[in-house]
């Protein structure tokens, strides 16, 4: 065997080059492993991703949720629920808030009691925030689902649909007698090319 770092000449039995001390023997199993170099694939690392377009990405994102059954229904149905539950939150913070800040307010002196029993309306953020996601998921997300829901049915027809159909098998019963001859309109050309020689 040759070494592929020194390129000196050595016995197939020996573990290690006697010149630069490679180990020949994890070169052998390297060799004989097959298609070692195709293990390893770019396109699933991190390296990848990083340099994936934008556009890619997006297609990869719904590949991933078309394979775990998120369709644009669910998405759409997981906006609503959050919004509730975001909704439900703020509206929970606002009355613990009004209640705490009007004791507090009660012991305050009276400047600073009209500021603490306002503290309340800083639950009102959540629940606005709630009502803008159920009003998303409620219109726009079912916008987005017809839309998508109308994509799929193209896509879908389109694998459906049978194949262009084709000519069809001759037919010899089928054959029209012709009223002229393939050669009928050859000699008249060149008959008239005839006479113009003349």
């Amino acid at each position: 065997m040759i070494c592929p770092r020194c390129t000196s000449n050595q016995g197939d039995d020996i573990k290690f080059c006697t010149s630069c001390g490679a180990n020949l023997q994890a070169v052998r199993e390297a060799l004989q492993a097959p298609d070692a170099a195709g293990k390893f694939n770019w396109n699933n690392t991190w390296v990848a991703d990083m340099f994936m377009s934008a556009q890619a990405n997006e297609l990869r994102k719904q590949e991933m949720e078309r394979c775990l059954g998120i369709t644009p229904e669910v998405k759409r149905y997981n906006e609503i629920k959050a919004g509730v539950i975001v909704s439900c939150v703020g509206i929970g913070v606002s009355i613990f808030l009004f209640f705490i800040m009007q004791a507090i307010a009660a012991q305050s002196p009276p400047h600073d009691s009209q500021l603490l029993g306002s503290v309340w309306l800083a639950g009102v953020i959540p629940f606005m925030v709630g009502l803008a996601l159920i009003i998303n998921g409620g219109v726009v997300g079912k916008k987005m689902a017809q839309v998508m829901e109308r994509e799929r049915s193209k896509t879908k027809s389109l694998e459906e649909e049978p194949a262009p159909r084709g000519l069809r098998a001759p037919d010899t019963s089928e054959f029209v007698p012709a009223n002229f001859s393939v050669t009928d309109q050859t000699t008249r050309h060149l008959e008239n090319a005839e006479r113009k020689i003349r």
